[in-house]
């Protein structure tokens, strides 16, 4: 080919490869491949960076609620915190994209709303796998969990069914039933952290409930119903019958004097509406009536602080004091538990400091379905008209929960060893998941477990 051909074959030849479009696509792939390929592996790298953290956040969590618990209980002290924390924490991690995390452990005793915190901080890298070839040859990763307990001070009333079937042939529901409530007591206590934490008060209730006849001369009783049937009948010359009620005898024209000295503290339940509130009694018509029962239960313990050893032994000898006998009324132990979280009298429970948050909590414990108050039942069947005065004081109690800045929760727990039904009123009574049944005595220790968790359980706040 002469040199006067080659100039035209090379414009031509230029002028078709401008024109061509054939390779574009590849080109453009080629061009685009790079940050596609980088992209792609930054994805990579954050996967694995957030699976790290994610690991971390877990193990966080788990650790600063063991710390806490530490602490609160007393088995490590505020200097043993931040060795503590970590020895947690590698026990619990377990990724190894980022193997090397440093972790930091904050105390801060009480504050002014009576709340203990323990922080912990993890921070820590991965190696990149990808990203390092734009020039990022690690990627951080960071997390914290603060478990905070302590905030909210716990009033718990107990009451705890004391009738004969939790003894009857030969059972060991209440046996079962005191052991329980003692270990809860314990539960309690450990984690409280002065003697304001956690008041209990004990309510053995059958029938009747029993105030302690050292309030024979109390303001809030009447006396209506006892002096009817306990008393004495003046006499004359002529006329020796003998008048054994107030009534008979008054009508008889004759004087009657009441004699009080045989009362052992025995109390029915209020006139009604006053049975389903928590109004004080100021008035006749909300003053607890004194009344003869043969089967008397134990004296209800007010609220004591269970903090000290010698407050909580005060509550768990009360506990053992406990004794089986007498017919079932649900309603008067529930409604007396209730009474017991009331500021004034009867039972004149300790004022709440305003500048901590209180938790109200009641726990009601039964063995049998209701069978007699004041008015309803037999003592020996069912009776759905004590159920019925039941649930009108506990939708009374969750009204004035949901209008008081401290909240009252509602535990309750059937010992069904008998074949009963399950209990509606009970299971009514509860707050959502706070119902608890057994068949057996032993399940008992089981229920006021998980009721234990529930009022000890620490807050995680992240």
């Amino acid at each position: 080919m002469s040199l006067t051909s080659i100039a035209p074959w090379s414009r031509d030849v230029s002028s078709r490869f401008v024109k061509a479009e054939g390779g574009n696509v590849a080109i453009l792939f080629a061009i685009a491949l790079l940050p596609m390929l980088g992209f792609i592996g930054a994805a990579i790298d954050y996967s694995r960076a957030n699976k790290a953290r994610t690991s971390m956040q877990a193990a966080l969590d788990s650790a600063s609620l063991m710390v806490a618990k530490d602490l609160s209980s007393g088995v490590i002290n505020s200097g043993q915190v931040a060795a503590k924390a970590q020895s947690y924490f590698a026990a619990l991690y377990t990724n190894t994209e980022a193997p090397d995390i440093a972790v930091t452990a904050t105390y801060t005793a009480k504050d002014s709303t009576g709340s203990s915190t323990v922080l912990l901080k993890g921070s820590g890298e991965i190696s990149t796998e990808f990203m390092r070839l734009f020039g990022f040859p690690t990627l951080g990763i960071g997390s914290a969990a603060t478990a905070t307990w302590g905030g909210t001070r716990l009033r718990v009333a107990m009451a705890l069914d004391v009738t004969g079937s939790m003894v009857q042939y030969g059972s060991t529901k209440l046996a079962e039933m005191k052991k329980a409530a003692k270990a809860l007591v314990d539960n309690l206590r450990a984690n409280a952290q002065d003697a304001e934490d956690v008041y209990v008060s004990i309510v053995p209730f059958a029938q009747m409930v029993n105030v302690g006849s050292s309030n024979k001369g109390a303001s809030w009783l009447k006396w209506d119903l006892w002096d009817e049937d306990n008393g004495s009948c003046s006499t004359s010359r002529y006329n020796y019958r003998n008048y054994y009620n107030k009534t008979d005898c008054e009508n008889a024209g004759r004087t009657w004097t009441a004699n009080r000295t045989a009362w052992g503290g025995c109390v029915t339940d209020r006139d009604q509406p006053a049975d389903t509130t928590k109004d004080a009694p100021t008035t006749t018509a909300t003053k607890f009536p004194a009344a003869a029962y043969d089967a008397c239960p134990a004296q209800i313990l007010p609220m004591t602080s269970a903090y000290s050893a010698s407050g909580a032994q005060t509550v768990k000898d009360k506990i053992d004091a406990l004794k089986g006998n007498g017919g079932t009324n649900q309603a008067i132990g529930l409604h007396w538990a209730w009474m017991s979280l009331q500021t004034g009298v009867p039972l004149n429970t300790p004022a709440k400091d305003s500048d901590y948050k209180y938790t109200d909590a009641i726990i009601l414990l039964s063995d049998g379905m209701n069978t007699i108050d004041r008015w309803y039942g037999n003592g020996s069947t069912w009776s759905k008209d004590v159920d019925a005065r039941q649930k009108l004081l506990c939708d009374n109690i969750r009204a004035a929960s949901a209008s008081s800045e401290t909240k009252t929760v509602i535990y309750t727990i059937q010992v069904n060893t008998d074949g009963d039904p399950e209990s509606e009123i009970l299971k009514y009574c509860a707050d959502s998941g706070n119902f608890f049944a057994t068949t057996t005595a032993s399940g008992i220790s089981t229920a006021f477990a998980q009721i234990g968790n529930s009022l000890s359980k620490l807050r995680i706040a992240k």
